[in-house]
């Protein structure tokens, strides 16, 4: 096809927005044009003696071209996503500062670069670092101003330009690779607003975060720039991203998220050689009874998952019932909230990097910011550490999911870090208050027992682990965050004890229930046994094409009364023998460019199927540049010809299949219908969305939820029921003895 005529298939065949990708078919179109491509370049294009002529060169030129044309791109895509990553860590810092004064040496520096030849952490700055006021009222005023005209700025331009910006797109761009569409969601528009948008949503301070194999490896890279952790980013696109990941496109993310770091560590946004501000390093040991608390941070860990993931579904049931159309509104009201609320807690002021920059940190070398190391100010600290933690908790429920660019990761880390510095705090307190006793007699001497910072460290990766439901990725990230070969074994206790909460009450990620509120066509990566087969699902009554005796009047007629995405081709017998697949957008391309040559054509007889040995490649006739018209010119007979877009070999099971093996294909090979036919004769088809309606509707071999088992408020009433009848258990045999 020339360039014209395949822009106009596009628009014919453009996915519509929410339905299912075929996976099948394009990794069919690809192999058609390797396969065009490939009988080019093997054409005999040397001159008469041997000797190497221009076209013959040019061919091998193209051949090299296409053979690193995907690598190409995966590094382009690596250099973006790395830039746009060190331009929003320096705009993030600037507006987050901003808030609270300005550099009068230079209005575009932040704090940091301000006073950068001060020597520790200072909470004022320096002389050059002005505040807005020495008026904590005027201070408080001009802070929660700034904070709500940036989450204004955010909202309204995702609202009025790119309203699939909002969000944090994991959810998204998952039901992407499982082969469901969201028509501009992956545009120019949404890149562009989130990256615009982004830091402001950080500086307003509201309790958010920041074809396959390309998305795949872009969402790598994503994970590997925010955390500053390639193989972390690597691993985050295998454990929770991808259905299935083949080497070749696990050699390409890890490509991917090389770029994008070495982009950003190239750009080196914070000037210390830092890919991210809150990496640090620890240079001492744990010890055995640390486990004890280390599983703290873990049940604390599976608690917070479960216990966000249940109330943010019922904040977003709220906000899509009460508040669709007020999004800007909301997120005004919200950043003017969390400004109101946060001015006044030290670690609720900061923005969140910067807040697990300075709670990660060891006590020795410049870790005593905010009097954390002081054991005179530790109980202080210890409870606007909690009082944090609780508010921020409560913010990150009702915030997550508002019409903002907004995440769950670095919230999720930054609750975790305050909630495990806390418990560092009153543990190395209970170190100096009892040094002697038999708990701490492996600590040395003349060596810190006790690193609270190492606590923040754990309850960050425990935070982050119950609310996504992700382990080995958070494991990876944060070694490449530390560098402690160490802190491995700690880490994995902490991760495998939330796990294990968060199964005992039933909690599933964040983004998944997210994909089940949204009733986005996902199919879980568990498997689960239905003892069902595939004919208790299928469609039974189907729209179906015969091979020949049909007009082109009689197909327009079933397109205009249909919308499904494509139509079984069966014999013209009766018998319903499948003869092979179409889809509805190759119908309407064939017929419109019959129009056009032809003209008149209503009454035009139609065939599906070839003439004797006549038999027509895809991947050869109709493709190739200057040959297609014949398709659509008149035959001897008359017909139309439809057979070289029919798929002839559709892929195909038998009604006796068990659901959990149709499954299985849907997720491994991507296809978007799967036709059911006994011994060649069509009996119903199936689709991701037939699947996904037997199981919301019949459930079963369903195991209840906690939630659904009445969760924390069945819970609390069973407890009040049992109470209740104890005390009047009581109450009667009192009265009994009484009465004696």
């Amino acid at each position: 096809m020339n360039p014209e005529e395949e822009e106009e298939l596009e628009e014919i065949r453009r996915y519509e927005d929410f339905s299912t990708i075929d996976w099948i078919q394009d990794a069919n179109l690809e192999r058609s044009r390797r396969l065009r491509d490939r009988r080019k370049v093997n054409i005999q294009r040397r001159g008469p003696r041997g000797e190497v002529t221009l076209p013959w060169f040019m061919a091998q030129v193209k051949k090299l071209a296409d053979s690193v044309a995907s690598w190409f791109v995966v590094s382009l895509v690596g250099v973006g996503i790395g830039v746009s990553a060190a331009i929003i860590s320096i705009m993030s810092e600037w507006f987050s500062d901003l808030k609270m004064g300005y550099c009068s040496d230079a209005w575009w520096l932040n704090q940091a670069f301000c006073c950068w030849e001060m020597e520790g952490e200072e909470v004022d700055g320096c002389d050059s670092w002005h505040t807005w006021s020495t008026v904590t009222l005027a201070r408080w005023t001009i802070f929660v101003l700034f904070a709500t005209s940036f989450a204004f700025v955010a909202a309204h331009l995702v609202r009025s330009l790119a309203r699939y910006a909002a969000g944090s797109g994991i959810s998204e761009i998952k039901c992407i690779l499982a082969g469901f569409v969201m028509q501009g969601y992956l545009g120019f528009a949404t890149f562009f607003i989130k990256s615009m948008t982004l830091p402001l949503v950080i500086a307003s301070g509201l309790s958010v975060g920041k074809m396959r194999e390309i998305v795949t490896a872009a969402s790598a890279a994503g994970v590997a720039v925010a955390f500053g952790s390639p193989i972390g980013g690597v691993m985050f696109s295998i454990e929770e991203m991808s259905h299935t990941f083949s080497i070749k496109t696990m050699w390409r993310s890890f490509f991917c998220a090389l770029i994008a770091t070495f982009t950003l560590a190239a750009m080196n946004p914070f000037r210390t050689g830092k890919l991210v501000l809150f990496q640090v390093t620890y240079d001492r040991d744990w010890h055995f009874f640390e486990i004890f608390f280390f599983i703290i941070l873990g049940i604390f860990g599976g608690l917070y998952g479960a216990f966000v993931v249940k109330f943010n579904l019922q904040v977003a049931a709220f906000r899509r019932k009460h508040l669709a159309n007020h999004g800007v509104a909301e997120a005004v009201t919200l950043a003017a909230i969390t400004a109101m609320i946060g001015y006044f807690n030290r670690f609720l002021r900061l923005d969140m990097t910067s807040s697990m920059a300075i709670l990660f940190r060891e006590c020795e070398g410049g870790g005593n910011v905010y009097n954390l190391c002081q054991t005179e100010a530790q109980w202080r600290i210890a409870n606007s550490l909690l009082l944090a933690t609780i508010i921020r908790i409560g913010l990150v429920v009702i915030t997550y999911g508002c019409k903002v660019p907004a995440g769950i990761f670095v919230p999720s880390m930054a609750i975790g870090a305050t909630f495990g510095r806390m418990v560092g705090i009153m543990v190395k307190a209970m170190y100096t208050a009892y040094p002697t006793s038999g708990m701490f007699k492996f600590c040395a001497p003349d060596v810190p027992c006790i690193t609270p910072g190492t606590y923040a460290f754990l309850g960050a990766a425990a935070a982050l682990s119950g609310v996504m439901r992700i382990t080995v990725t958070v494991v990876v990230i944060m070694f490449e965050l530390t560098g402690a070969l160490t802190y491995i074994l700690p880490t994995m206790i902490v991760l495998l004890v939330t796990k294990a909460v968060g199964d005992f009450l039933g909690t599933n990620g964040i983004a998944d229930e997210m994909i089940r509120f949204n009733g986005f066509p996902f199919l879980e990566k568990e498997d689960h046994a239905y003892n069902v087969t595939v004919a208790s699902v299928m469609k039974k009554e189907l729209h179906t094409l015969t091979e020949t005796g049909m007009s082109v009047k009689d197909i327009e007629t079933i397109l205009s009364n249909t919308d499904v995405k494509g139509f079984p081709i069966v014999s013209a017998d009766g018998a319903l023998t499948l003869v092979g697949y179409i889809d509805r957008s190759e119908l309407r391309y064939v017929i419109e460019r019959a129009r056009k040559t032809r003209g008149r054509i209503n009454n035009l007889p139609c065939l599906f199927t070839t003439h004797g040995n006549d038999d027509l490649d895809l991947s050869r006739a109709p493709t190739l540049e200057g040959d297609e018209e014949h398709y659509f010119a008149p035959t001897t007979a008359g017909e139309l010809q439809f057979t070289p877009w029919v798929n002839k070999t559709p892929m195909t099971a038998a009604p006796e299949l068990p659901l959990e093996i149709v499954m299985q294909i849907f997720k491994r090979m991507g296809p978007r219908v799967i036709l059911v036919e006994q011994r060649g004769v069509l009996c119903g088809l199936v689709t991701i969305k037939d699947v996904l309606r037997y199981i919301a509707t019949e459930k079963p071999g369903h195991r209840p939820s906690w939630d659904e088992r009445g969760g924390l408020d069945g819970l609390l009433e069973e407890i009040w029921t049992l109470g209740s009848d104890v005390k009047a258990r009581i109450v009667s045999w009192g009265l009994r003895i009484l009465r004696r």
